[in-house]
């Protein structure tokens, strides 16, 4: 179990070289047009992407990996790729899920050389592998328990834009850390609605997303790259 959290932590650690850092999913725009200028505004947008939002469906996309990779399907995973690529709002978005998926293979195939059935499945995900898609391969791969590799999941995907956040607004090291604590039992208990979304039941409502990723390109200058 402790080594298996080990591995896990790993995966979640922002010193991971996957890019993550540099990706602002909108908020650049949205901090630029003032329509965030704090931390309870910023909360705000975060806690609707987490409820309503297209992370829902991208963890929903970490469920249906992580079974097939256990399923050994590896017909299912690629049609879970290429329906997440099909529901990507933006171009920007789709490459930025793109680009770390790929760092993340790169990272999986250095990690576990030997393993046949893994390097079957990066070779067919080497192209277009979506990050969500990898990252549920690699933990069904390490046999972590999906309730933890969710867990895991969506608390990296909240630290990363508290700290586009801290940066941007600005925010002050500790309101960052304030607001990311007050998200722990938020994203528990979206951890059961997530893992009982049906296949059918697989939407979000992310328009304002889509907007300032699309309107991101525009802007005068910027820090990050979408």
């Amino acid at each position: 179990m402790s080594e298996k959290l080990l591995l896990l932590l790993q995966l979640c650690n922002s010193s991971l070289p996957l890019g993550a850092y540099s990706y602002s999913e909108g908020l650049e725009t949205l901090v630029e047009k003032k329509l965030i200028i704090d931390s309870q505004g910023l909360k705000h947008w975060l806690l609707n992407e987490l409820k309503y939002g297209s992370i829902r469906v991208e963890s929903a996309m970490i469920v249906r990996s992580y079974h097939s990779y256990q399923a050994k399907k590896i017909e299912d995973l690629l049609y879970w790729n290429n329906w997440f690529s099909a529901s990507r709002e933006t171009a920007e978005l789709r490459q930025q899920s793109w680009q770390m998926g790929k760092s993340l293979l790169r990272l999986i195939n250095s990690f576990e050389p030997d393993n046949l059935f893994l390097q079957t499945v990066i070779n067919n995900l080497k192209s277009s592998g979506h990050y969500s898609i990898v990252f549920g391969v690699i933990t069904a791969h390490w046999q972590i328990e999906i309730e933890n590799v969710l867990l895991g999941y969506l608390h990296n995907w909240v630290n990363n834009l508290v700290n586009v956040g801290v940066k941007l607004i600005p925010l002050g090291q500790t309101e960052g850390q304030k607001l990311l604590l007050n998200f722990n039992k938020e994203i528990t208990q979206q951890l059961t609605k997530i893992l009982s979304l049906k296949d059918d039941e697989l939407s979000s409502c992310s328009w304002g997303l889509s907007l300032a990723s699309i309107q991101h390109q525009q802007l005068y200058s910027r820090l990050f790259r979408s």
